[in-house]
């Protein structure tokens, strides 16, 4: 896809990966499209600071390839693209598309920064399943298992050798549904999980600090990638999974804007747009209040 125009390096560049084939329902391959033509983003796109950069799509199907093929294939590309974004000096934010384009998203920053990153993995689910654990066979339950390590390993090593994420700076923040495999998975990697009950008893503001402390200590980096299950589904129809409950949409707003300034932010990710459920254009005038959050950066 054309870039909607020429944008020097400093600014943020928005990348599309436009496949749901790692999810049941596949109608978030359509996210990205259906945002970057919503009045939502066209009343944003005047910013001088954003630059929709292309749209990637995963490759057609070809005789008895398996959807992992073509998912690993759009991972790689869209690996490339995250890393040259970086190293033009620009910002990456991708716009998915189910969860598991994570697993290009973040191997592209790993590569560009040369070691693993921290990541605040913002989501209603642990997306810590392994073709193993999993209960569905659905690959974007398992891009934060791939992006540690474990998993296909056609999905594996897209960045880095090894692992793409340092397990002690990474934090999951706001899980609600969830298998105890995924569970075990994370505590026996070291990773943080702050689930919505301690959010609940804790408050969102102390979590979040707690969260954004721990990923900030990785000494390449940290990103943030939000599910947008993660929030409460009356606020965000528009997902590929929802679940009941959630987090306030505000509350994520205010997050984003206070971890837009925060030294070693590297990118950004926003997943599952499902626009065939989204009502009267409310989530995607949620992406575009979330992605304005970041413009102060």
């Amino acid at each position: 896809m054309n870039a909607d125009r020429h944008q020097g390096p400093g600014g943020i560049r928005i990348i599309g990966a436009a496949s749901g084939l790692g999810a049941q329902d596949r109608a978030c391959a359509d996210g990205p499209v259906a945002f970057h033509h919503s009045q939502a983003w066209h009343e944003l796109a005047r910013h001088p600071q954003l630059d929709w950069g292309r749209t990637l799509y995963a490759p057609p199907p070809t005789g008895g390839q398996a959807p992992v093929q073509r998912i690993a294939a759009l991972c790689r590309q869209l690996a490339d693209e995250v890393a040259q974004t970086l190293k033009a000096g620009n910002f990456p934010l991708v716009i998915g598309g189910d969860h598991s384009v994570a697993i290009g998203t973040w191997s592209g920053v790993a590569a560009a920064l040369g070691a693993p990153l921290g990541l605040l993995w913002i989501d209603a689910h642990l997306d810590s399943h392994t073709p193993e654990s999993s209960y569905s066979g659905a690959i974007h339950g398992m891009p934060l298992a791939c992006l540690l390590g474990q998993g296909d390993k056609r999905l594996l090593g897209l960045g880095l050798k090894g692992t793409q994420l340092s397990p002690a700076h990474t934090v999951v923040l706001g899980a609600r549904s969830y298998e105890p495999e995924e569970f075990d998975f994370l505590a026996r990697a070291g990773v943080r999980v702050i689930m919505a009950e301690e959010i609940e008893s804790r408050g969102f503001a102390a979590c979040l600090d707690e969260a954004v402390a721990l990923v900030r200590g990785a000494p390449a980096g940290f990103g943030v990638t939000l599910d947008l299950d993660a929030i409460d589904p009356r606020l965000a129809p528009g997902v590929g999974s929802p679940e009941p409950d959630g987090l306030m949409a505000s509350d994520v707003q205010t997050a984003l804007h206070w971890i837009a300034n925060q030294p070693g932010l590297r990118a950004m990710e926003i997943v599952e747009y499902n626009p065939d459920r989204d009502r009267h254009g409310s989530t995607a005038r949620l992406i575009s209040n979330l992605i304005g959050a970041l413009l102060g950066r």
